[in-house]
């Protein structure tokens, strides 16, 4: 699934480590969503979405 995470993140200037403490997850499982290797729980989707104060269509995009 292709996403814009990774954008979203530097634009806040945010390691992924910064990212994965205010989702409550690890950093490992953050890079593996930005590189596509894995897709968020819908729960972890729902919490990334707020976090960005956005819908979780502007951020995930599951047309290949």
């Amino acid at each position: 699934m292709n996403n814009k995470l990774k954008v979203l993140r530097a634009m806040r200037d945010w390691s992924q480590a910064d990212l994965a403490a205010q989702l409550d997850v690890s950093r490992q499982a953050v890079n593996a969503i930005e590189t596509g290797k894995h897709d968020p729980s819908l729960p972890l989707a729902f919490r990334i979405s707020r976090l960005f104060e956005m819908k979780i269509e502007e951020i995930f995009d599951d047309t290949q």
